[in-house]
């Protein structure tokens, strides 16, 4: 880690040297450095290449006790920063803010909603120990993109759910995020973290509302 530098947009960045990049699934990378900060599961950074392009916010994929910082994302063929990100080693270098954000896990009673590289909150959130009286539910399309499904069936037993689009096994639910919280008769009275794209966030907030959760349960993130 070498010395703050300052962009564009005034965002206070630190170098630090990347140790890890694993593509766990088709165009879907986990980045990694050493940790020297203290953040909370579920906070946020931003990540860029050089102080001229304006950093990109990254949730952090990793729990707040150990030695690395991990981030999950997805290459975006239009984009300026993951397609370089996806192709870097370790040893290299990138830009990363101090961690911020209000989207926190408590110990109250929790249903984590995601879809996609949106499951890196809450995996966070998981691998730092919050799991009592929590529930996930993962949504994607294909098998292969349920990410750290072992370990989150391992931490969360009958509590995590998958459901899958366009694949089927006889662990997932057949269909999207909506479908099954549709199947439900009743929910209950906990509190809803949704974390995916905009559109998926504004469906399922209006699902939940329209079954009798009220708006103050209800808190998301948006993955752009």
């Amino acid at each position: 880690m070498q010395k703050s530098k300052k962009i564009k947009n005034e965002v206070s960045l630190r170098e630090y040297t990347l140790t890890g990049n694993f593509e766990i699934s088709p165009d879907v990378h986990v980045i990694s450095f050493v940790r020297d900060f203290e953040f909370q599961p579920g906070q946020v950074v931003k990540i860029a290449l050089n102080n001229e392009v304006a950093p990109r916010i990254y949730s952090i994929c990793s729990g707040n006790k150990e030695e690395e910082i991990h981030i999950l994302f997805n290459i975006k063929d239009d984009g300026y920063l993951t397609p370089k990100l996806a192709t870097m080693i370790p040893g290299e270098q990138i830009l990363v803010s101090e961690p911020y954000g209000t989207f926190i896990g408590s110990k109250k009673e929790a249903w984590y909603i995601a879809t996609g590289t949106g499951v890196a909150p809450f995996y966070s959130m998981i691998k730092s120990g919050v799991t009592d009286n929590k529930k996930l539910i993962h949504g994607v399309r294909f098998l292969n993109q349920f990410y750290f499904e072992d370990d989150l069936e391992e931490k969360l037993t009958e509590n995590y759910i998958r459901c899958c689009s366009k694949e089927s096994s006889c662990h997932t639910f057949p269909g999207r995020v909506t479908d099954y919280l549709n199947s439900l008769p009743n929910l209950p009275d906990v509190s809803y973290y949704l974390c995916g794209q905009a559109l998926m966030v504004v469906e399922v907030r209006d699902l939940l509302i329209s079954k009798g959760v009220k708006f103050d349960k209800i808190l998301s993130e948006i993955y752009f």
